[in-house]
């Protein structure tokens, strides 16, 4: 441990204090901890933001994909960090996921699975309990409505099939993609995940919605139905 992390940020030499180094140097140079401590402010009792920032870091194993996951009631569980620290990091994750979720330059044509992926991912990765969403698309397959419909626990998800079609005959879909994540981190469909997709896609073809693809997403990695025959492509 060096000896700055023995001092309070204000004894630092000015371009080792995460503040100054990223005016100095550019947010590039900074360290996740530094990034953590610049969001924090201020530490606690005998700990600078940047020694509460590595106590954050490693109770999430050091993975800035572990420490987005919890919500700020579990984050003011550490001690040194209450309800304003909680909400600030949280707030920070939440613009990173939304920020994924834009596409500034044109609109977004999903034509293949690994579109799907990319549109739906940042609602869905993350996440500690089940999620479902539907993405409503034009004729070109441009997403026109994205909308969560159900969740659930952390096995298992309610989907309300009747309001899935009222949202989808609001937002005129031509098609439709399906999408919820897997918690646990195993993308292989369920049974119920089965059973539903069929359902939805029976009902889905009386109103003359194509059903597009049905996509599980974990924390690195998706699984497409279409890409594995579970959703026929002319459904």
């Amino acid at each position: 441990m060096s000896s700055n992390s023995k001092k309070s940020i204000r004894e630092w030499a000015v371009d080792d204090r995460p503040r100054e180094k990223m005016i100095i140097k550019g947010r590039e140079a900074l360290s996740n901890a530094e990034l953590i401590a610049i969001l924090l402010g201020s530490g606690g009792k005998n700990k600078s933001a940047l020694d509460l920032a590595q106590d954050i870091l490693g109770k999430y194993k050091n993975q800035l994909t572990q420490l987005s996951k919890p919500g700020p009631k579990e984050l003011m569980s550490i001690p040194g960090i209450g309800m304003a620290k909680a909400v600030t990091i949280s707030a920070a994750f939440e613009l990173a996921r939304r920020r994924m979720s834009e596409s500034p330059d044109k609109e977004v044509k999903i034509q293949s699975s690994a579109d799907a992926e990319k549109v739906i991912a940042p609602y869905l990765r993350d996440k500690t309990h089940e999620e479902f969403y539907m993405v409503c698309l034009n004729r070109a397959n441009i997403p026109v409505g994205i909308h969560k419909i159900g969740e659930g626990g952390f096995s298992s998800t309610l989907v309300d099939i009747r309001k899935m079609f009222r949202l989808a005959l609001q937002d005129m879909a031509n098609g439709i993609l399906l999408a919820h994540n897997h918690p646990s981190g195993n993308l292989k469909p369920s049974s119920n995940d089965i059973d539903l997709t069929k359902k939805i896609q029976s009902a889905a073809k009386l109103l003359d919605i194509l059903l597009i693809d049905h996509i599980i997403i974990g924390d690195h990695s998706y699984y497409s139905f279409i890409e594995n025959g579970l959703i026929n492509s002319d459904s």
